[in-house]
């Protein structure tokens, strides 16, 4: 274009100069004003390559129409069939060029065929004026080539910066997304991976590369991985995986990792759509983006911990409504029918000792339903905090011999030996004497009812340390294994609730563990099945605390049972 505007404005001087045009001049002069019509095109269609094809034509008719009439191959417009061929190398297409190389190859032979034909007129110009239209046309024909060359250089810078400010949004991108961006190839080897994977792994980019990152998998996640990249660089649809990460959280003081952490991401990955199509399988890569999605797992780990907790309580409740109703509708059913046979004794005609013995009855039933009624009284104050003890110094082998006589009537009725071992200089305990009677009567009740008739219970205690020891060893039917994980539940009992061989509401051992607690001791237990249960109780013999009154911690009395006490099956 900038051509044709020249030889427009040099028009005017070139009819003073020369005078009228020649037809071939004219024509010459009129072919100049394609240019201008092919920018039109372009403009109006946008069909780039189509422009440089109209351009290089007319360059090219224009440089042949010339060279036929001012001496053929000899003229000096046939160097311009050189600068046919750079001119379409702006276009950057491979075909424009070809199209062009043959326009000037063509151009040239057709020139030196109608030479050697003597087809051509000879022109009219003395050697003088020949030599001058030759320096003429190489001169124009270099400061053209020069401008296309120079044209050529300032694409390519615009093309090279272009390409730096895209490059450049992408780093940013990757330099700030939280996301890890990575490539790979089908065995999973990283070519690439984005800054974020240092800030989501504690390791330099560097030490992902390569194998780097797939070391990191964690070992039962690895052929998830793998697959996921497989599939991908098969073509298949874009693959979801989730897996484990091992990631530096501590350095020591050589600079060196010295712990590490494991995270969960997920990453989708897909082909890489940059790779031919006619790339084999084994060279199809794949890019992958990976996020952090440990808090979503912490959660979903919560969930299913909240319902299973749910659960629990559900099973707690159906337990507790079985268990309950057993141990309030007997010694109701007892009162109640005794309570109407003395109401009609007179119709009965009951004497004295046989109302004496239903009125015992009653008594007795009433007192079972009043310690079921307290056992649930205590274990709800101990899990809403409201139960107190009171310490004070004691002697606890005369509280352990009390509760054993106690419970020496029941032992001797159901045919089981109860033996104590108390030495007589324990020292004395600080502690509430009545939270101590009561540990003692829970424990030993217990292995009496679990003891065959036959058996024996033995009751024990000694000093160790700074620790009075008390052990209640039983002959009984043991606890399974399963069930010691779960001793000392609220209205728990080893065994099936609907099968029950021994009454009881299941609260016994589950308030001596926290009894126990609120001491500042600990309780183990012992068992096997058809071996026995043994149940060691540790209480310091000062408590710890200097207040005259001791609270239990809600938030502590409620824990899971394994961080109460041990469990153990005896050998």
């Amino acid at each position: 274009m900038l051509g044709s505007l020249a030889a427009f404005a040099a028009f005017p001087l070139y009819l003073v100069l020369r005078g009228a045009p020649t037809a071939l001049e004219a024509a010459a002069l009129a072919w100049l004003i394609v240019p201008i019509l092919v920018a039109w095109f372009l403009s109006r269609t946008g069909r780039y390559e189509d422009a440089h094809f109209l351009s290089s034509l007319a360059l090219a008719a224009l440089v042949i129409g010339v060279s036929a009439f001012t001496g053929g191959i000899q003229s000096f417009a046939a160097v311009w069939l050189v600068v046919i061929p750079i001119e379409a190398a702006l276009s950057a297409s491979r075909r424009v060029v070809t199209f062009a190389v043959s326009l000037a190859l063509g151009g040239a032979a057709l020139l030196i065929g109608l030479d050697l034909l003597g087809a051509l007129p000879m022109p009219a110009n003395g050697a003088a004026s020949s030599a001058t239209l030759a320096a003429f046309g190489i001169a124009t024909a270099t400061l053209y080539a020069s401008g296309l060359a120079y044209g050529a250089t300032w694409l390519a810078r615009t093309n090279r910066a272009l390409l730096d400010v895209e490059e450049e949004r992408y780093r940013l991108l990757a330099r700030n997304m939280s996301d890890v961006i990575s490539r790979h190839n089908r065995n999973g080897a990283v070519s690439f991976i984005s800054p974020a994977a240092e800030s989501l792994l504690g390791t330099p980019t560097s030490q992902l590369a390569e194998h780097g990152l797939f070391d990191r998998v964690h070992v039962a996640d690895r052929p998830a991985y793998l697959k996921a990249m497989s599939d991908a660089a098969r073509g298949r649809e874009t693959g979801s995986v989730e897996f484990r990460l091992r990631r530096q959280v501590a350095r020591d003081e050589r600079g060196r990792p010295s712990a590490a952490e494991f995270v969960w991401v997920e990453m989708r990955c897909r082909p890489l759509d940059a790779v031919p199509s006619t790339a084999s399988a084994s060279e199809t890569e794949v890019v992958a983006v990976m996020r952090d999605i440990t808090d979503r797992k912490m959660q979903e780990q919560a969930l299913d911990e909240a319902r299973a907790e749910a659960e629990r309580a559900d099973a707690a409740k159906g337990r507790f409504l079985a268990t309950m109703s057993h141990e309030l509708r007997t010694p109701l059913n007892a009162i109640i029918g005794f309570s109407d046979m003395i109401a009609q004794g007179d119709e009965l005609m009951l004497g004295a000792e046989r109302r004496k013995e239903y009125a015992q009855l009653i008594n007795d039933s009433g007192q079972h339903l009043l310690s079921v009624v307290n056992g649930i009284l205590d274990m709800s104050k101990m899990e809403s905090g409201n139960f107190e003890i009171v310490p004070e110094p004691f002697a606890p082998r005369p509280a352990l011999l009390n509760c054993c006589n106690l419970l020496a009537l029941k032992a001797r009725d159901c045919g089981i030996d109860l033996i104590t071992r108390a030495p007589e200089n324990l020292p004395d305990v600080v502690g509430d004497p009545r939270s101590f009677k009561q540990i003692l009567l829970n424990l030993v009740s217990n292995a009496i009812k679990f003891t065959e008739r036959g058996g024996s219970v033995t009751v024990s205690a000694a000093v160790e340390g700074v620790r009075l020891v008390l052990r209640v060893s039983d002959t009984g039917v043991g606890i399974a294994e399963e069930d010691l994980k779960r001793l000392g539940d609220p209205f728990f009992q080893a065994g099936k609730t609907y099968q029950r061989r021994h009454e009881g509401t299941g609260l016994g051992l589950s308030i001596v563990k926290s009894l126990v607690r609120m001491h500042g001791g600990e309780i183990e237990v012992q068992s096997q099945i058809d071996c026995g249960t043994t149940v060691t109780v540790s209480l310091p013999l000062a408590l710890p605390t200097s207040s005259n009154v001791t609270t239990l911690n809600p938030m502590t009395s409620a824990d899971s049972p394994a961080q109460d006490y041990q469990v153990k099956k005896s050998a």
